[in-house]
């Protein structure tokens, strides 16, 4: 007959005794949280990618439209390098292009290798950064080249060659449209830098 001590403990002494309804069972709480985590990280890098994808091929076709621009073989013929605020558009997105082209090679590391190109600090504030100064440097270039649009279709440049301002006019579309692209890459650069500040870490759910 067995002792209230050894009914206690479970029937130790007996050999092979019942687990205790009160041990701890593992779950997989903590590894799904982790997961899940993960998989969200991997959007929101992917939808990044999108954004920068998006600001390179914007940026880049209005880099080639822009100096592509030019009319006749005359002396009198528009030339797009005639105009500041047309080689100021040109400048811009040629600069925005290679930014974007570096930035998505630097997204598709991140999300292959689940690490930043840079050290994290370092990445997170030269993407914001970096996107801030760009975006206001194409929303300038865009806006001069606006300007003279405007002005020269007053002018005989468009009465004569029409095609010219036509051509100016779609670069600068384009060039608008890769700072719509470019302005939301850092509205989620900036959410990047708001996590890094606040929980030590990039990205936090």
């Amino acid at each position: 007959m067995r002792s209230p001590q050894s009914l206690r403990n479970g029937g130790a002494g007996g050999g092979g005794g019942t687990p205790s309804p009160h041990a701890r069972i593992p779950t997989p709480h903590h590894h799904f949280h982790s997961t899940v985590s993960v998989q969200k990280l991997k959007r929101f890098n992917s939808l990044i990618l999108v954004f920068r994808l998006s600001t390179f091929c914007f940026s880049l076709a209005s880099a080639v439209f822009m100096i592509t621009n030019s009319r006749g073989s005359g002396s009198d013929s528009p030339r797009w390098y005639d105009f500041d605020a047309f080689r100021y558009v040109f400048a811009a997105n040629a600069i925005v292009a290679v930014y974007s082209l570096f930035e998505m090679i630097a997204s598709v590391w991140e999300i292959s290798r689940e690490v930043t190109l840079f050290p994290e600090i370092l990445q997170v504030w030269f993407d914001f950064g970096h996107d801030q100064a760009f975006a206001y440097l194409l929303l300038s270039a865009d806006s001069a080249g606006t300007a003279l649009a405007i002005t020269l279709k007053g002018t005989d440049t468009c009465k004569v060659t029409s095609a010219f301002c036509v051509q100016s006019t779609i670069s600068i579309a384009l060039g608008f449209a890769g700072f719509l692209f470019l302005g939301l890459s850092s509205l989620l650069s900036g959410f990047r830098v708001v996590c890094f500040v606040i929980n030590g870490s990039r990205f936090h759910f």
